[in-house]
């Protein structure tokens, strides 16, 4: 299962709630299958989609789920221990690693070797890690929503990109937007 397939299964979930999606072709993808207004589009700023949730969740109290990938927060790993100690229990970050950085290349990232990013989490005092495959994706996002607890899921899977088109959106349509979704 690629990351497309996951994001297919996994939008009548994430249809309700606060969206922060990763750069490049995640976002892509999720604006391809399922545009929402409660979705904000990271269009550069590697590493930075699970840092904005925080202080989104923070902020204010709907869940906010973040997707994130493995390449991104390798980039920024100073995110896990600040999520660890500021933590929101209306906040949920996905990563979806898939062993690459699947916007430039398919290069590998270091997951792909013995790095364990559920373990980093754990290391940085995240409590609730939750390790699961793509096809576990839904079940593990619906029962960290249902938890109320703050939530690191790290979900394995496949190398690989669907072709979707790039977002055409002004940037500050999508922040407008998103924003709009906030504050209602």
């Amino acid at each position: 299962m690629i990351r497309s397939e996951i994001l297919r299964e996994i939008a009548p979930i994430l249809r309700d709630h606060l969206v922060i999606c990763n750069i490049g072709i995640p976002s892509q993808e999720l604006h391809a299958i399922d545009d929402q207004p409660s979705n904000f589009y990271m269009l550069g700023t590697m590493g930075l989609a699970s840092s904005i949730g925080l202080g989104l969740a923070l902020a204010q109290s709907k869940p906010v789920i973040v997707i994130d990938g493995d390449g991104s927060v390798l980039t920024n790993l100073g995110t896990l221990p600040t999520i660890a100690n500021n933590p929101a229990d209306n906040y949920i970050l996905m990563i979806i690693d898939n062993g690459s950085y699947g916007s430039t290349g398919d290069q590998p990232t270091y997951t792909s070797g013995k790095t364990s990013l559920a373990g980093m989490a754990r290391a940085a005092g995240c409590e609730r890690v939750v390790e699961c495959s793509g096809e576990e994706t839904g079940p593990a996002l619906q029962e960290a929503l249902d938890s109320g607890q703050m939530t690191v899921i790290v979900v394995r899977c496949d190398s690989g990109n669907a072709r979707m088109p790039v977002i055409t959106m002004d940037p500050v349509v999508i922040r407008d937007r998103f924003m709009a979704v906030v504050r209602a």
